[in-house]
């Protein structure tokens, strides 16, 4: 069997992770600024962009969070800025405000036991909601699960407005700053349930406003300036589907097509259009609906990843962040009158070539019970006739996740030395329909684990793939598919790659936050019900069946993930005598949780895969 002969490196890795990324582009509330986290600098920073002059000024010197989990908030006159920032990775995020004209910093809350997420300044300017899993003043064995508070912002009178056992999200303001939005679920025998919710400002006369029928996800989110609609989501009819919510009649217009994936957005400052996002076909779009007429029309852009839809310039305009398969994500000010755009951040390249990135194939493949899987293909451009390359089935997080036709540097430096990627939405994966996302509930490790095995045979059916050089890779949930696929697929890989993965889901449970423990119980059931089904789902149980090489990398501060679920499964391979060095390879960041998109961190990163991979294959 003929191996390629060695590649010509068009990509220099370093170089690739040193290009600028911005992340968070968010709209002051008159509409003339947008301020976004920035790395041009070698490191992340605050930045705001005069919409008017396109001037950028640099705010913040160093005092924003390393690697971005968690956005940030303008108050309503535009003049501060408050963000979440947490140590090295831990995601217990406390709230800072920043000046905008001056860069000084003043941090607000510090309790190092919360996450907290700032969501909005109220209309008066004189509280910013909160989601946090802070524990409630009246009960100190209050597990912490995530509700809805209020601070002022000044960090005082920090006070709670819901309190509910399971997770409570949202907090945006009506207008006339008489409600309060958010979401949440009561239904303990369907944790997949989820409803909107209004509060009064003062924490009184909760009540559900938004529930389309028992079990579905029916969501609301941002508010009409006529404070009395809002835009709503639900997944009810099979997919999710966007619309505007009266919630005083309870009346609804719905917007979205039957069948078609949309996800409702923001109103325009007129009131007269709504944003929502398209997902179809591994695209997100932005759709613009009149609620005069009911009508929606699309953008005029290529295939590709667009959201974060935006008003600008009085209405006139569209902020989107947009990328392709081969250009890296920009910003664009979309005209809405001329179907033209113009860029406010470009994308850099520095020395490499954008000519050298392939563009991605939208395939399917059928796996074991005759399912379509939807999946995305890379492969290097003129394969020597004969050639054989290894591959690479990449997994998602999640599951509730889903690849994109985005730009994706990994896919792309990865085929550039030679590898042939596919990226597979497998069952559980969000953009193709609640029946297909919810398919992997109470089964993790199961169908959706066959799916992952199916990639491996649609890439061995390539001519030119050499099928004993398959690799298993993927982070979070995409770690914990890598873990199960080398134990229990142990035939169908060469080598895993295990980053900030799962091995004992009953040990992960045990160690995590409310939230997630809630999350775990939705996707796989109660831990002591199921114990047996968790046992079986957890590699931990199996790793005396790997065959193939592992690399196992771990944040040290991961509080998704935590470090103890690579820990015990090195420990367990030591038990069994596989021999560190040559079997697996264990590697933990100490500065680092849940993945990082701070440069440093992401050399590292990549450096360590790109070692890992030269070496096994």
């Amino acid at each position: 069997m003929a191996t390629a002969p060695p590649r010509e490196r068009r990509i220099p890795l370093e170089e690739l992770c040193r290009l600028p990324s911005f992340f968070v582009p968010t709209v002051s509330w008159q509409g003339d600024k947008v301020a976004f986290y920035w790395d041009k600098t070698g490191r992340i920073e605050l930045y705001v962009m005069d919409l008017a002059s396109r001037e950028v000024r640099q705010i913040s010197h160093g005092e924003v969070p390393r690697a971005v989990r968690v956005g940030f908030v303008w108050d309503r006159d535009d003049r501060t800025i408050v963000f979440g920032k947490d140590r090295d990775g831990n995601e217990q995020h406390d709230l800072y405000r920043i000046d905008v004209e001056t860069g000084a910093v003043t941090q607000i809350t510090d309790d190092p036991t919360a996450q907290e997420y700032p969501v909005q300044f109220s209309p008066a300017n004189d509280w910013i909601t909160v989601a946090a899993n802070k524990r409630h003043p009246d009960a100190p064995d209050d597990p912490g699960q995530i509700n809805l508070w209020k601070v002022r912002p000044d960090g005082s009178e920090y006070t709670p407005l819901t309190r509910y056992p399971f997770p409570a999200f949202g907090g945006e303001w009506s207008d006339d700053g008489q409600w309060l939005s958010f979401n949440t679920n009561e239904d303990p025998a369907n944790l997949k349930n989820r409803d909107g919710y209004l509060v009064r400002p003062d924490g009184t006369d909760a009540r559900k406003v938004f529930s389309v029928r028992p079990g579905s996800q029916d969501s609301v989110g941002d508010w009409h300036p006529d404070s009395r609609r809002i835009a709503v989501t639900s997944d009810a009819s099979g997919v999710n589907r966007a619309g505007v919510l009266d919630h005083a009649s309870g009346a609804v217009q719905w917007l979205s097509p039957e069948g078609v994936d949309e996800s409702a957005g923001g109103f325009s400052k007129n009131g007269r259009f709504l944003a929502c996002l398209r997902n179809q076909e591994s695209q997100i779009r932005p759709v613009i609906y009149d609620l005069e007429t009911g009508q929606g029309r699309d953008l005029d852009l290529p295939a590709g990843l667009a959201f974060g839809a935006q008003f600008i310039n009085e209405d006139r305009q569209l902020l989107v962040t947009y990328s392709t398969d081969t250009t890296r994500a920009s910003l664009v000010a979309y005209d809405l009158s001329s179907d033209t755009y113009e860029t406010l951040l470009a994308p850099e390249y520095g020395s490499i070539d954008p000519a050298v990135f392939v563009h991605a194939e939208h395939v399917t493949y059928k796996s074991f019970d005759g399912a379509d899987i939807p999946a995305i293909l890379y492969r290097p451009r003129d394969i020597p006739e004969g050639a054989k390359l290894p591959a690479l089935v990449h997994v998602h997080g999640g599951p509730t996740g889903q690849w994109f036709r985005g730009f994706d540097p990994f896919a792309q430096f990865l085929v550039d030395r030679g590898l042939v990627v596919l990226e597979p939405n497998i069952r559980g994966s969000t953009g193709y329909g609640v029946a297909f996302r919810d398919a992997a509930l109470k089964d993790w490790g199961g169908a959706d684990l066959e799916d992952v095995a199916a990639g491996a045979d649609y890439l061995k059916g390539l001519p030119y793939v050499d099928p004993d050089r398959l690799v298993v890779f993927g982070g979070s949930y995409g770690g914990y598919m890598t873990f199960m696929a080398v134990t229990k697929k142990p035939d169908y890989w060469h080598a895993g790659v295990a980053w900030v993965g799962i091995t004992d889901l009953q040990r992960m449970y045990g160690q995590s936050m409310e939230h997630f423990k809630y999350f775990l119980r939705e996707q796989m059931g109660d831990p002591e019900e199921n114990a047996a089904l968790w046992a079986d789902r957890s590699a931990i149980n199996f790793a005396e069946q790997m065959t193939a090489k592992l690399l196992m990398v771990h944040g040290v501060n991961d509080p998704r993930c935590p470090v103890d679920q690579s820990r015990i499964f090195r420990d367990r391979l030591m038990e069994l005598d596989r021999r560190e060095g040559t079997d697996f390879e264990y590697v933990e960041l100490t500065d680092e949780g849940h993945g990082s998109n701070d440069i440093a961190q992401k050399i590292r990163t990549f450096s360590l895969l790109a070692d890992y991979l030269d070496r096994v294959l």
